[in-house]
């Protein structure tokens, strides 16, 4: 593989965890920084209720200050027509719509059961046709759910399937709770390769129990080529013990920068992303490679 796709989704899915709330001009300054790194996808807000995530209330605001750079591409994630709605008038590029793979999971985490979120995914997608909004759906909780246990394969393909049927712009195998490994990422990407032909995949993966980044290159080596990456590996999802976050994009960066593969953004500049968000949010970020430097160390 010559070159790989990150997506930054930390302003959204790194900060939602967060217990200190970032402003509206740090989340803006954020994004820039990203940016400025060479991130051409970035997941930037949420169009869930502000109540229900009060760390990304302000999705509106943050969109109407994005710099708008030609080959930047901002995403937000929606679970419904309303939502929809409110990214489209936000401008958003692309929207990211969620799809539980378990019945428990999806009314716990949003709040309606699989037919009902699958629905909202049918009615979203000839939506955003209509206006180009690209559409990514997340397979959430596609490796194990917290509530019901292991997810059968077989259980998550045929989800894939009938997402597959509204003709999405890409699907995503996420690792919502950080319990897969390798063989799963490998039969799934196959799976849903297999009932989503010509659906591009894409990679979610949390570090939860530190098989998130030997996940994310099982994925690259079964011909995913787009993963989602966050600054300092922030986030985690709530209903997990211990959530020890997203795998870093720094972390990601080192390893794919070391094995000669083309991202085209700049590995230093996240590192100082990293620090200042250590700052901002009063605490150590979980990435690694801040700590122990880039190999060859560089100035």
């Amino acid at each position: 593989m010559h070159s790989v796709e990150l997506i930054e989704v930390g302003p959204r899915d790194g900060l939602q965890n967060e217990s200190r709330l970032l402003s509206t001009v740090d989340k803006i300054e954020l994004i820039e920084c990203c940016v400025a790194a060479g991130l051409r996808r970035i997941e930037a807000v949420s169009f869930a209720r502000p109540e229900k995530v009060p760390q990304l209330a302000d999705a509106e605001d943050v969109m109407a200050s994005v710099p708008r750079v030609p080959g930047v591409s901002y995403a937000g994630l929606v679970l419904n027509r309303k939502g929809l709605y409110r990214a489209l008038a936000a401008g958003v590029d692309e929207v990211n719509v969620v799809v539980a793979t378990t019945e428990e999971f999806s009314r716990r985490n949003l709040g309606v059961g699989v037919e009902d979120a699958l629905k909202s995914w049918t009615e979203i997608a000839a939506e955003a046709a209509s206006t180009g909004v690209r559409t990514t759906v997340t397979l959430a909780a596609a490796f194990g759910c917290p509530f019901s246990g292991d997810v059968a394969v077989e259980e998550v393909i045929g989800i894939a399937r009938r997402i597959a049927e509204a003709r999405p712009d890409e699907i995503s195998l996420a690792d919502t709770i950080g319990v897969g490994t390798p063989d799963q990422v490998r039969r799934l990407a196959n799976g849903v390769r297999a009932v989503a032909p010509g659906v591009p995949l894409r990679g979610h993966f949390h570090n939860t129990r530190n098989t998130g980044y030997a996940n994310a290159l099982a994925a690259l080596d079964c011909g995913v080529a787009t993963l989602d990456v966050t600054v300092g590996g922030i986030g985690g999802c709530p209903y997990t013990p211990s959530p020890q976050g997203n795998v870093a994009t720094e972390d990601v960066l080192y390893a794919l920068d070391r094995m000669g593969v083309r991202t085209g953004v700049d590995v230093n500049a996240v590192l100082d992303i990293s620090a200042w968000l250590s700052e901002r949010l009063g605490r150590e970020v979980p990435a690694l490679l801040g700590r122990a430097g880039t190999f060859p160390p560089t100035t």
